[in-house]
C-alpha cells in the first residue's frame, strides 16, 4: 500500500501510477478528496479504479455528492479496521473482470462478461466497476425488476452495510455512462429497476 499525506501529493502520484483501488478521504489538505475523485473519474485511465471515500460528513446529502463525484463506496467516521477491510474486500471483487458468461444483449446494447466491454451501436462504452456489474445483473434478467435490496446483494455483497440510496446514485451514473441506452434502464417505482429494449416507464 502507498500512504500519501495530501492531494496534490496523491494527483501526483496517481499522475504516474494506477493502482488497484484508493482509499480517499475527503478533507485532504490541498485539493480536496471530493475534488480529486472527481478529477480523476473525468480520465479514461482512472475510470475503472474503485474509490472509497472516507468522511465524517455522514448526511444524505454528503453521501449522494461523495458518490456523485465518483466513489463506489463511502465510510462515515468513526469506523472500524474489520469494516473498512470488508469495503476494500468488495470493491476489489467488484472490479475483477468477470471472467465466465457469455456476450449479453438487450436491444442494441450488448455487454460481454469475458473482456469487460459493453457497446451500443458499435460503440463502446466506459464504465465503472459498479456501474458494469449493475449492468450485468440487470442484463442477465432483461424485463425482471431487480430491488434495490437486491441490486445491494448482487453486486455490494451481503457481508458490507450499504445503503439503498447508494443503489440510486449508481444507477444514475449508469445512465450516464450509457448515453442513448440510458433509457433502457427504468424505474419501476415502489419496486426497483429492470432494463428493457422498449423504454416505456419515466425515468427518476
Amino acid at each position: 500500500a502507498i500512504w500519501v499525506r495530501d492531494g496534490n501529493e496523491a494527483d501526483a502520484y496517481l499522475a504516474q501510477q494506477v493502482p488497484d483501488l484508493i482509499v480517499l478521504d475527503w478533507m485532504l489538505p490541498g485539493l480536496s478528496g471530493l475534488a480529486l475523485a472527481r478529477k480523476w473519474r473525468a480520465q479514461e485511465k482512472m475510470r475503472q479504479t474503485p474509490i472509497i471515500m472516507l468522511t465524517g460528513r455522514g448526511d444524505e446529502l454528503d453521501k449522494v455528492a461523495g458518490l456523485d463525484a465518483g466513489a463506489d463506496d463511502y465510510l462515515t467516521k468513526p469506523f472500524s479496521t474489520q469494516e473498512l477491510q470488508a469495503r476494500i474486500r468488495a470493491a476489489l471483487r467488484r472490479s475483477a473482470p468477470v471472467l465466465s458468461g457469455s456476450q449479453l444483449q438487450v436491444g442494441q446494447l450488448q455487454l460481454d462478461p469475458q473482456t469487460w466491454r459493453v457497446h451500443h451501436l458499435g460503440q463502446e462504452l466506459k464504465l465503472a466497476p459498479s456501474e458494469f456489474k449493475l449492468l450485468l445483473c440487470l442484463m442477465k434478467a432483461p424485463e425482471r425488476v431487480h430491488s434495490r435490496a437486491a441490486l445491494l446483494d448482487k453486486v455490494w455483497g451481503q457481508e458490507v452495510l450499504i445503503e439503498e440510496r447508494t443503489v440510486d446514485v449508481h444507477i444514475k451514473r449508469l445512465r450516464q455512462a450509457l448515453g442513448a441506452a440510458g433509457a433502457m434502464v427504468e424505474t419501476v417505482r415502489g419496486s426497483g429497476y429492470r432494463i428493457t429494449a422498449h423504454a416505456t416507464i419515466e425515468n427518476s
